[in-house]
């Protein structure tokens, strides 16, 4: 009997596949926090003002774009990825919490949390060979 299941397992399990899909995995996952520690950056006060009205502390802007754009990066590059996974994957779930609770905001609410289930994922499986880490680790 025919199983899509296995068909998809067979391609995907190719070595130059596996690679390249994780590589594409990872620059999707990367992109988000990248852009947002962007934004952070280049709006500096705006965001300072908009976490103090949600009841974080300004001070906290630092860590939060070292967080986003440096955990992007690191993503990207595959550098300590399952690092930078398991860190994103929290700041995802805390700040689902945090800034995305209300009912008119579910869907960030929901995009935070299948971002943190992506990441575990990349938490457990790694950045794959297309990466610093496999270079390392070589």
């Amino acid at each position: 009997m025919f199983n899509p299941n296995v068909v998809v397992k067979n391609v995907v399990n190719q070595t130059s596949a596996e690679a390249l899909l994780t590589l594409i995995a990872r620059a999707f996952m990367a992109y988000i926090f990248i852009m947002a520690g962007w934004g952070k950056i280049t709006a500096y006060s705006a965001t300072v003002g908009y976490m103090e009205s949600m009841g974080v502390p300004g001070a906290m802007l630092p860590l939060t774009i070292l967080v986003e754009f440096g955990g992007g990066l690191a993503l990207l590059l595959g550098f300590q990825a399952r690092f930078a996974a398991m860190g994103l994957a929290l700041f995802s779930l805390i700040t689902a919490f945090i800034f995305h609770s209300g009912a008119e905001d579910a869907i960030n609410l929901m995009k935070n949390f299948a971002m943190a289930g992506g990441l575990f994922l990349l938490m457990l499986h790694g950045a794959g060979k297309i990466s610093l880490d496999h270079l390392i680790e070589k």
